[in-house]
């Protein structure tokens, strides 16, 4: 039997990996909301997550760890492309290489950071999702959906910041910033959480699935088992 790619599924991937290379690109940048400083990241970033949620309720676990994975690829893909630009000569017609090397050419602690950042999250998030939703027999998804944006933005948070800036930023300073970024994200997720649940309950119905992880290996480099 020939194998076929759900639409949905697709999709939900291209977006994944798209807020991923686009929240790098704009992360440099810090706003302003009301009396917080925040890095322009938040604008897309917690969308992955939303997306994570998603695939993890309706596909499961081993199709999260996919998508992670490509996500992950993807953006590895994007990046070295970056680094590449900023180094290749530029033509005497170009005059803007300062301006694009700031943009685009992130130092490697910063990128190291952000890899291994995304890995910790993004799989705690799925795992968090798949094992509350065996216990809690596929009902309340808004808790679920909600701690373990928690649990993965913490971590996500706790790990950039540490590699990104430990001893660069003051240790309180940047306490207040994991703890600013957590709880921002979460708080996006929680604001947007009415769409979503509408959302997975129609790609559940369009899809006809709604799987529950029984008997898999939570093991994140199995990528095979799908």
């Amino acid at each position: 039997m020939k194998k076929t790619v759900s639409v949905a599924y697709m999709v939900c991937g291209l977006l994944f990996a798209t807020c991923l290379i686009v929240a790098n690109i704009v992360e440099q940048k810090l706003i302003s909301i009301g009396p917080i400083e925040a890095t322009a990241g938040l604008l897309i970033f917690p969308i992955s997550y939303i997306i994570n949620d998603l695939i993890a309720e309706v596909w499961g676990f081993r199709k999260a760890r996919l998508i992670i994975w490509y996500g992950f690829l993807m953006n590895f893909l994007a990046i070295a492309v970056f680094q590449l630009s900023v180094h290749v000569p530029g033509s005497e017609n170009f005059t803007h290489q300062d301006a694009l090397a700031l943009v685009l050419g992130n130092t490697v602690r910063i990128t190291a950071a952000s890899f291994i950042a995304f890995l910790f999250g993004s799989f705690l998030n799925a795992y968090v999702m798949s094992k509350m939703k065996l216990h809690q027999k596929g009902r309340n998804f808004s808790v679920r959906a909600i701690v373990s944006t928690l649990v993965g933005e913490s971590a996500d948070s706790l790990v950039f910041f540490i590699i990104a800036f430990y001893g660069v930023i003051p240790t309180p300073d940047l306490l207040l910033l994991m703890l600013t970024q957590t709880l921002m994200k979460t708080a996006y997720e929680i604001i947007v959480l009415p769409f979503t649940n509408i959302l997975v309950k129609w790609v559940k119905k369009k899809e006809a699935t709604d799987v529950y992880d029984t008997d898999i290996s939570y093991n994140p480099f199995k990528i095979g088992d799908i």
